[in-house]
């Protein structure tokens, strides 16, 4: 699939909107819990059932007195909600606050990059991140990159949909018009030159 995409990406034949003239609404919810996030959970008045637990890949945790909640996809304040009728069984009125102390976020939270980055990864989404800020993050493009016609793909409305993006533009001339807004479950893809 990734080759696909590269192989899609490195065609100068196809025109896609620019992603700098799109503006849309930064997403309106409170963070997301994942898999790989560590989440520490304080029971009020019950430090013996308070604990800091990873979030397991399947998306659930396992505290004490509660085992194979699901913790992904909520939001903290969520969590904390759930833990708190779980516990009711053993605790007079439970009062939980979660805390995520470890950020990955659920896959649709994440901005993958993949190709020619310098260290091609998923990064957990931050409110207002733009695509300067996933550059850096990914360290830049490698020397073999053909930045101007990288790719990002991204859901709208249920539908997959390519824009372009000029990354040479950005980081090699400064040009800040080509910087724009990521959104969570964006793909960026770098693909190589053909000299």
């Amino acid at each position: 699939m990734m080759g696909a995409m590269l192989m899609l990406a490195g065609c100068a034949s196809t025109d896609y909107p620019s992603l700098a003239s799109v503006r849309s609404a930064p997403p309106d919810h409170g963070y997301l819990i994942g898999p790989g996030d560590t989440v520490n959970i304080a029971v009020w008045r019950n430090p013996e059932v308070s604990t800091s637990v990873p979030v397991r890949p399947d998306g659930k945790i396992t505290t004490p007195l509660v085992q194979d909640m699901d913790a992904s996809g909520k939001t903290p304040s969520q969590l904390a909600r759930d833990l708190e009728k779980s516990l009711e069984k053993y605790i007079q009125q439970p009062i939980v606050t979660v805390i995520v102390t470890g950020f990955v976020g659920p896959y649709s939270e994440q901005i993958r990059v993949i190709g020619q980055a310098a260290k091609p990864q998923a990064l957990p989404y931050r409110e207002n991140m733009s695509l300067l800020d996933v550059l850096i993050a990914v360290g830049g493009v490698t020397e073999f990159a053909s930045g101007n016609k990288a790719i990002v793909i991204r859901n709208v409305d249920g539908k997959q949909q390519s824009f372009s993006v000029r990354l040479n533009d950005l980081i090699r001339r400064g040009d800040l018009s080509a910087n724009a807004a990521m959104r969570p479950g964006d793909v960026l893809v770098i693909p190589e030159s053909f000299f």
